[in-house]
């Protein structure tokens, strides 16, 4: 059965909102003052950068695309944004391992049409500019007189971030290797909103405009020759649009792992491509309740398996944090630490059959507690860095580790052979 996403920030949300981004310091607290270091604009002609990086990350929070009391806010990038900061995970912080590209351009009309219809791309447009406020659904996926623009600069963000990666990778191409990246490319990450893989070639939906992470894999393909892309998606919701972009494309492998009968209610296991692309999408719907173990097996035992007898170029992933247990839109219990192993497990597959090229873009997470911290957790999986996930904290809460375990092997069973993996 299909649930509606509410119209209005869950109770854990809406409290821990505040929390989730502390306090700037004043002159008297006793905290230690945090060292100046300069910075400057990341450019793709900059050797330096492009070499010692380990994470390359940008930032797209769309400020003006908000409509008080909705889940997908424009508090979520700045909460983590925060987290970030907070843990000393930044570019100020750790300068050359973790590059802030902040130079970039927003996405082209044309880029978008390469995923979504031109009367439906100039028809947000003029929507935006003539009608907003409005819904264009009932989940309700809102228009602000911003949000055409902010959707095109986020896209043009996860287009930056490719580009960044294939250039890290080719200012690593002669290196024997070394302590730092071994001439594995760096890491995209991007921090966009809104989010994206919800939006199908002619509409927009489920809080999403334009699909982010199909135009940057259109990107990938167009620009860098990169034609076998890998799209891995672990949002607790299934990126139906997405999905259905590349439904019929056999250089585009789409895997997903959702929570089962959760919204937009598509991705059965049954869903496998059409024509040439039959068998080149992968859909995992979870049981409401799985959490960090079937995470990790779906991902053993069908993503990675899937991704090594595809063999792909780049590898892009749909992040959504909101399978998070902390979030209220749905109904699996991810932890904190979830997301940690399953960046280190993305990127070492990367870093297996493509040479490191992998670009993360977000997508969902709505209680903002829940996704900074997974977030967090993503960029220390990334670095190398130990989870910051407390010992003890996740056998805390009550009923976390009740995974519903055989009904999972059942759904895991059953993809294994419908995909001979």
């Amino acid at each position: 059965m299909t649930r509606a996403m509410p119209t209005s920030p869950p109770a854990a949300a809406a409290t821990s909102s505040s929390s989730a981004v502390p306090p700037r310091r004043n002159a008297s607290s006793s905290a230690p003052r945090r060292r100046a270091v300069a910075t400057r604009a990341a450019t793709l002609d900059d050797a330096d950068w492009l070499r010692s990086a380990s994470i390359i990350y940008a930032s797209s929070p769309a400020m003006v695309h908000e409509r008080v009391g909705h889940p997908e806010c424009n508090a979520r990038v700045p909460a983590i944004l925060a987290a970030l900061d907070a843990a000393r995970i930044t570019a100020r912080d750790r300068p050359g391992e973790l590059v802030l590209l902040e130079d970039f351009a927003p996405a082209t009309a044309e880029q978008i049409m390469e995923v979504h219809t031109k009367n439906f791309v100039q028809g947000l447009d003029i929507l935006a500019k003539t009608r907003a406020p409005c819904d264009v659904d009932t989940a309700p996926t809102y228009v602000t007189p911003g949000s055409y623009d902010a959707a095109m600069r986020g896209c043009g963000a996860a287009i930056a971030l490719v580009d960044a990666v294939v250039a890290s990778a080719k200012a690593r191409a002669g290196e024997e290797g070394g302590p730092e990246n071994g001439g594995l490319a760096a890491t995209g990450f991007g921090l966009c909103r809104p989010p994206g893989h919800h939006a199908t070639p002619r509409a927009a939906m489920g809080f999403c405009l334009f699909g982010t992470v199909s135009a940057a894999a259109r990107h990938a393909q167009r620009a860098h020759g990169l034609q076998r892309v890998l799209i891995f998606d672990f949002d607790v919701h299934h990126g139906n649009g997405t999905n259905d972009i590349f439904r019929d494309d056999p250089d585009v492998l789409f895997v997903s792992t959702h929570e089962d009968g959760s919204y937009p209610g598509t991705g059965k296991l049954s869903d496998v491509g059409d024509g040439d692309g039959a068998g080149a999408s992968i859909n995992i719907p979870l049981p409401p309740g799985s959490g960090d173990a079937a995470a990790l097996a779906a991902f053993d035992e069908i993503v990675a398996p899937a991704a090594l007898r595809f063999k792909p170029d780049i590898v892009l992933v749909s992040a959504g944090y909101d399978a998070h247990w902390r979030d209220a839109l749905a109904g699996l219990n991810f932890r904190t630490g979830t997301y940690h192993r399953l960046s280190t497990r993305i990127k070492a597959l990367a870093n297996e059959l493509c040479g490191g090229k992998c670009v993360f873009l977000l997508e969902g997470g709505y209680d903002l507690v829940g996704l900074s911290e997974g977030v967090v957790d993503s960029f220390r999986g990334l670095l190398g860095d130990a989870s910051g996930e407390p010992g003890g904290r996740a056998e805390a809460v009550p009923g976390l580790g009740d995974e519903p375990e055989d009904k999972v092997r059942a759904v895991l069973r059953e993809a294994k052979a419908l995909h001979q993996l």
